[in-house]
């Protein structure tokens, strides 16, 4: 019977989830919204409802080209530190430095505030790759 309650919770916090349909997304939980050559990620608002309070976010590329898929960085919740996986190969242009003194920004707006890095994307086609807001759904199982 236990079991059965939550389940029945975790149907309803997926339900409840945003998932923007202007961005695209990675199996990985990032998101990416491109403005021109100009991409912004973040982890989706469900990667964060995963790893929980989040404490401390770790990223020193800027300047950097990475690699899609490479570690761009780190997020650190009260339990576990986290890889962050770039989606799209391109070059880290700025870094969200509210994260410094804020990191709660990731779980109360992930995809405002709560952005992790700014991109020039190498080849913009790389992000038509990427699932779209009804694929990400399936996957997550919302």
């Amino acid at each position: 019977m236990l079991n059965k309650v939550f389940l029945f919770l975790a149907e309803i916090k997926l339900n409840n989830m945003n998932f923007p349909a202007e961005l695209k997304y990675t199996k990985d939980h990032e998101w990416v919204k491109l403005e021109g050559n100009v991409a912004t990620i973040g982890i989706t608002e469900f990667a964060q409802g995963e790893l929980g309070d989040i404490v401390y976010v770790d990223i020193n590329s800027v300047g950097k080209e990475v690699a899609k898929e490479d570690v761009f960085g780190t997020v650190e919740a009260v339990k576990t530190v986290s890889d962050l996986f770039m989606p799209v190969t391109g070059t880290v242009t700025e870094v969200n430095k509210a994260l410094d003194s804020e990191p709660e920004l990731v779980n109360s707006d992930p995809y405002g505030q709560g952005w992790m890095v700014k991109i020039t994307v190498a080849n913009a086609a790389d992000v038509d790759g990427l699932l779209s807001a009804d694929d990400y759904k399936g996957l997550v199982g919302a």
